[in-house]
């Protein structure tokens, strides 16, 4: 990789601070396969609590505590319905066919919200012939639709209808503490539609590891050996839940800052010839860059861009994606814009 002055392609590429990093340096461990890691169990504790959950789960990654959620929840050749651009089905190597023998029914939303009506139609009937529907997935933040926030009157809705049919709901909120800055509503008030939730400390949190998966004391339980059977229980780890304590103390009212930083970004990219950008995407930390340019591509942008020190991913045929995050600062926003403006000039 060429030297990376501003790097824009996501928040997994944020660095633990030197304060985390002490923080981990002087974590209590334990063995956590036993459940006696005590700094494991004292962020469980507390993710449990602001999810508004019994008990929750320390696991790798963001794509182990979405697979170990639908391993808990489903069977084999049951069916699980989630929005065609969710990271689920996107980002997770076909990690349900692979893991848990279950097939995904895709429907497409608007900035990844599913209208109910349509969840409601592709709910499968009682009969011998068709997969039963197991499992609902919602995706909050939404990666691919640019960051965007899943409204809460969205998901009661949905949670309306599930409910009654006795099909569980999961929650991928790998990034849901972006929506819960953003919005002012509470984590809690999110989750409380959902079975299962999952959040990501490694992304706009800025820890080196871990996601959280939380739920009854029941599904923790299950889940627990899923863990262990995927390879995800650990040991001493207490010194990467360390890290997500601090980030939960320190990084999460900041995380305004990168929505501030994404903004002025979009604002500054709008104007440019040959792109275009929805500000209505631009809600949290991510801006999708539309290239609609004679010359560029978004891969052909990108690699121009790149040769000027700044990083942006090209996600599709269409667009770029740049993800704002706490190793960015404002100068660093502003010097992205102009690089932008130096490449289609040029």
């Amino acid at each position: 990789m060429k030297n990376i002055h501003i790097d824009l392609r996501s928040d997994t590429v944020t660095k633990p601070s030197p304060k985390m990093r002490e923080a981990m340096f002087h974590a209590e461990v334990g063995d956590d396969v036993y459940s006696e890691d005590p700094t494991v169990n004292r962020l469980q504790e507390r993710v449990a609590e602001l999810l508004g959950k019994e008990e929750s789960l320390f696991v790798p990654s963001g794509t182990m505590s979405n697979q170990v959620a639908i391993k808990t929840h489903t069977i084999p050749g049951q069916e699980v319905i989630c929005e065609e651009n969710c990271h689920i089905f996107n980002y997770e190597a076909g990690g349900p066919a692979f893991n848990s023998l279950v097939q995904l029914r895709t429907l497409r939303g608007k900035y990844g919200v599913l209208d109910v009506s349509e969840v409601e139609a592709a709910i499968r009937p009682d009969n011998v012939h068709v997969t039963p529907t197991a499992l609902i997935t919602l995706e909050n933040t939404h990666n691919r639709a640019g960051g965007t926030i899943y409204p809460v009157e969205k998901m009661r809705e949905i949670y309306a209808l599930a409910y009654p049919k006795g099909i569980p709901m999961h929650l991928d909120g790998a990034r849901l503490l972006n929506a819960v800055v953003a919005t002012g509503i509470f984590a809690k008030e999110y989750s409380k539609y959902f079975d299962s939730v999952s959040i990501c400390f490694s992304k706009g949190l800025g820890a080196p590891v871990g996601s959280v998966l939380a739920g009854s004391k029941e599904f923790i339980n299950k889940a627990r050996r899923y863990r262990k059977i995927f390879g995800g229980g650990m040991r001493q780890i207490g010194i990467l839940a360390a890290a997500c304590i601090y980030a939960l103390d320190n990084n999460v009212e900041r995380l305004a800052e990168d929505h501030k930083n994404a903004s002025r970004l979009a604002d500054g990219l709008r104007k440019l010839p040959g792109i275009y950008i929805d500000m209505a995407q631009v809600q949290t930390n991510m801006v999708m860059i539309h290239v609609r340019h004679p010359k560029f591509t978004p891969e052909s942008l990108s690699r121009a861009i790149l040769e000027k020190g700044l990083a942006a991913l090209a996600i599709d045929s269409e667009r770029i994606r740049a993800v704002t995050h706490l190793d960015i600062s404002d100068e660093q926003i502003e010097e992205a814009i102009f690089i932008f403006q130096q490449v289609l000039k040029d």
